[in-house]
């Protein structure tokens, strides 16, 4: 197998670039709870040919000098895999808020940009014989499909371990010196020019040729893709919520689950999918928050990651995320999911989405402050992620169950929901300046789920859970 240099997309590099904020970071993270430990020879085998399945997995990021251009993947020389795969004991209590204060603080410290990034810990030694797998992966390595993807090159559907089957040794070429990334970078910005300048050649004639033929088609095609890039990067000076203000490095992870009975059931009464389930549920807890701070809000401006993966792609950031008002006010989850569904599907079919390459570009080149200020008034993300419908394992353990939680990129919260064996889990990664008391914003989300249930069966009373940690799994051994 060989282990080439590759040059990052306009858009992963807005992600790395936009690192110079520490505020920004593009840090995604998992926890997976085991029942009792897996055999930890075997998950290390598992892992080093997962590092050898996936180039990145074993490659550093390099820009070039000047930041002439993206940065460059490039064989790390000294990959270690026992650097980035680790073992701990759980420090006492050793409950599920000691896996979660874990998690957070991993989420905050920066990867060691000289080597490849990403770090997995299994804790060792939880309450009731388990264990936890704390996954951590830069965003650029992986979106929320990847990080599902790079799971099920480790994980197993029973408990016996199977044999290994061995990979080719790893050849390192590519990229290391500066003077190499430079020249490498200005002949990739020549080459892209002249594909840039050949495609537009090529669509030149027939562009004008349409237009003749159907001037006001033509007028209006360019006034729809005019204006969706501009949707699409236009400045937020400011929150709508007037207490989701503050921002801050400080993390604290908050975690929800769900039944997915109750949510496909709610699909089914409010004619809708999950991911407008989860919406309304996270938009009626939004609401609920502020209203137990005394605060009144109508609309607040959501991050909506939209999926541009193409069929077969593995692997690798495939994802753009879009910035728009959602209702949070009206008390009928009905109406806000009708409103909300409309807006994604406009974002989902705006032109735009063709040209997130060429946009990213642009980014890249405008100044880094300006970029910055205006993803920190987005007041929150919001991300949904399929997951495993059958009960998987990682050597030899039982997944019990599995939590995302996405990296904020300035708002106030992100919330990632991951379904998982007939469970949807709800990760909540908030800023603690923004929410002081995340656990109470946990409750409110968690009576967000009931509302819309309850809307979905008018004549049953659904009771409201606080969720302390994973319950559920004791049930199902």
């Amino acid at each position: 197998m060989v282990l080439a240099a590759e040059r990052m997309r306009h858009t992963d590099a807005f992600l790395w670039y936009m690192e110079d904020d520490p505020l920004l970071r593009s840090t995604i993270l998992a926890i997976t709870l085991l029942e009792g430990t897996p055999d930890w020879e075997y998950l290390r085998a598992r892992m080093d040919r997962a590092s050898r399945a996936l180039p990145m997995f074993r490659q550093r990021v390099q820009p070039p000098p000047l930041r002439l251009g993206p940065p460059w993947r490039t064989p790390a020389p000294d990959f270690d895999l026992d650097y980035h795969l680790r073992r701990i004991r759980a420090p006492q209590p050793a409950d599920w808020r000691g896996v979660l204060d874990f998690a957070q603080t991993s989420l905050m410290a920066a990867f060691d940009r000289d080597r490849p990034l990403w770090e997995f810990t299994l804790i060792e030694g939880l309450d009731g014989g388990r264990s936890a797998f704390v996954t951590k992966l830069h965003h650029c390595l992986a979106d929320g499909i990847a990080g599902v993807q790079i799971a099920a090159l480790v994980v197993d559907a029973d408990a016996s371990m199977p044999a290994i089957e061995p990979l080719g040794p790893l050849l390192p070429v590519g990229l290391r010196k500066a003077g190499d990334l430079l020249a490498a970078s200005v002949a990739d910005n020549a080459e892209q020019a002249a594909r840039l300048a050949a495609r537009a050649a090529r669509g030149a004639v027939p562009a004008t040729l349409h237009a003749l033929r159907h001037p006001r088609t033509a007028a209006i095609d360019a006034w729809a893709t005019g204006t969706s890039v501009a949707r699409m990067v236009q400045p937020v000076t400011d929150t709508l919520s007037p207490i989701l203000t503050a921002r801050s490095m400080g993390r604290r992870f908050e975690a929800v689950e769900v039944p997915m009975t109750d949510v496909r059931r709610a699909t089914a009464e409010l004619d809708c999918t999950v991911n407008d389930v989860f919406l309304a549920a996270l938009t009626g807890g939004l609401r609920r928050y502020h209203e137990r701070h005394g605060a009144t809000v109508t609309d607040l401006r959501m991050g909506l990651p939209l999926n541009l993966r193409h069929e077969g792609a593995f692997g690798g950031n495939h994802v753009t995320i879009v910035r728009f008002p959602v209702p949070v006010g009206d008390p009928d989850p009905a109406r806000r999911i009708e409103v909300t569904r409309r807006t994604v599907h406009g974002w989902r079919d705006a032109p735009a989405h063709r040209m997130t390459e060429g946009i990213a570009f642009a980014l890249n080149l405008a100044p880094r402050g300006a970029i910055c200020a205006m993803l920190k008034h987005v007041d929150f993300l919001a991300s949904n992620v399929p997951g495993f419908d059958v009960p998987v394992y990682v050597a030899g353990s039982r997944v019990l169950a599995y939590y995302p939680f996405g990296p904020a990129f300035g708002a106030a919260v992100n919330a990632t929901l991951m379904s998982y064996e007939g469970i949807c889990h709800i990760g909540l990664d908030a800023d603690t300046a923004a929410l002081p008391d995340s656990d109470v914003f946990a409750e409110c989300v968690q009576e967000g789920f009931d509302e819309v249930f309850a809307a979905g069966a008018p004549a049953v009373k659904i009771p409201s859970q606080k969720t302390a940690g994973p319950k559920h799994q004791d049930s199902r051994r």
